[in-house]
């Protein structure tokens, strides 16, 4: 038993990137990942009564997603334990992990829809640490808590209002705050921060957006709203319009989009802000490339969008510029969706954006069956819902 926990350690010490021979550091993991095993076990101990405690829904035929048609993995069987501890990129996500989500998905829209909602999370605490500006993402996580019975604690401004104004670390930060709470939330302005959070963290630790890097929840509600718009994941056109160098959603969806058959992603942005060639983290063109997916860059939107199934818009984000102003007004306005765009785009299409937007989509396409970003917005408080029963009760 103690050679299975000493592997399993080790394991995981190298998913967080640290090597057994680095003894402070190991020291330092290795007690939060016994403290994580440890969490987990309380958690899978208190599913039994929290599945006892949740409101029984009426169920509709079950419902089937087409991102996968394959047979249902033992990982996924009523009762066990999620496989993964945190959530930190788009990668960790394979086809039958993405078919399976979308399945408890479905399930929390029926719970969002009943009016007595459910008690599964009951007695659990949900902490959300942002240290950067969110509507969307942090009241869709913290309604998703509510909505299953658990309760939250917030900060939405931590990086002002926040004992890190004081220089506490991020990694003292998440030692307090896990001890008031059961899973953490967290939004940062530097990429790869929740993968550090996740080291430190003996609970699990979800990566709301962390600066430039990835969002992975919102990939995963963006590939959950295409495939219910849509109707498959297999065989589609996408095109990623807007700001795609610093652009964390396009980033994380464009990795999960490599799952697939036969998808083409085209990039279009203003110079300024395209995708670069030798970025310092991973390059996108490079994993799609050797995962086989076939890309394009245009700097014609107009024909990319008669092509495509998903015009999947941006916004320029001028928080991400500094200092260089005119570089950002070189950029913002170049590629707008209006009427133009959606007179070239085919019947079944959708527009989609990760919201706020300013003026990258006009506002009279709203009222077009097309624009689907606010049902894509609705979308992800069941992927979050899904997500949070997952971590913290299992299947």
């Amino acid at each position: 038993m103690a050679a299975t926990s000493s592997s399993l350690s080790s394991c995981l010490l190298s998913d967080h990137g640290i090597a057994a021979g680095d003894s402070a550091k190991c020291y330092t993991a290795k007690q939060a990942v016994c403290a994580k095993s440890l969490s987990m076990s309380s958690r899978l101990r208190h599913s039994m009564e929290a599945s006892r405690l949740s409101t029984t829904t009426t169920r509709g035929p079950a419902h089937c997603c087409s991102a996968v048609e394959t047979k249902i993995s033992p990982l996924f069987t009523l009762g066990k334990k999620f496989h993964l501890d945190d959530v930190i990129e788009a990668q960790q996500f394979d086809r039958d992990t993405l078919n399976a989500i979308f399945e408890v998905a479905r399930e929390m829209e029926e719970i969002e829809m009943n009016p007595s909602g459910s008690q599964i999370l009951k007695g659990f605490i949900m902490a959300t640490l942002f240290y950067e500006p969110s509507t969307r993402t942090r009241l869709s996580f913290e309604c998703a808590m509510k909505r299953l019975g658990g309760e939250v604690l917030t900060t939405e401004n931590a990086r002002e209002f926040s004992s890190a104004a004081k220089g506490e670390t991020l990694e003292d930060t998440i030692r307090t705050v896990e001890g008031y709470s059961d899973i953490i939330v967290l939004r940062h302005f530097e990429s790869g921060a929740t993968r550090r959070a996740a080291a430190t963290a003996s609970i699990p630790v979800i990566n709301a957006g962390d600066g430039p890097g990835q969002h992975p929840t919102q990939a995963l509600l963006d590939i959950y709203t295409i495939d219910r718009e849509i109707g498959k994941l297999d065989g589609i056109k996408v095109a990623l319009v807007g700001d795609l160098a610093n652009g964390r959603t396009v980033r994380s969806l464009a990795y999960l989009l490599a799952k697939f058959k036969d998808v083409k992603i085209y990039f279009v942005s203003p110079e300024v802000v395209k995708i670069p060639e030798n970025p310092t983290q991973d390059d996108i063109k490079d994993y799609l490339t050797s995962e086989g997916v076939e890309w394009e860059e245009s700097a014609d939107l107009i024909d990319v969008a008669s092509k495509c199934d998903v015009v999947y818009q941006t916004r320029i984000q001028k928080e991400r510029f500094g200092e260089r102003t005119d570089l950002y007004e070189e950029a913002r306005g170049k590629y707008i969706v209006d009427s133009d765009v959606l007179d070239v785009m085919q019947k079944h299409a959708v527009v989609m954006h990760p919201l706020p937007r300013l003026d990258e989509i006009t506002v009279d396409v709203d009222l077009d069956p097309r624009a689907a970003y606010f049902r894509q917005a609705k979308n992800g408080l069941y992927i979050r819902m899904a997500l949070l029963k997952l971590l913290l009760v299992g299947w």
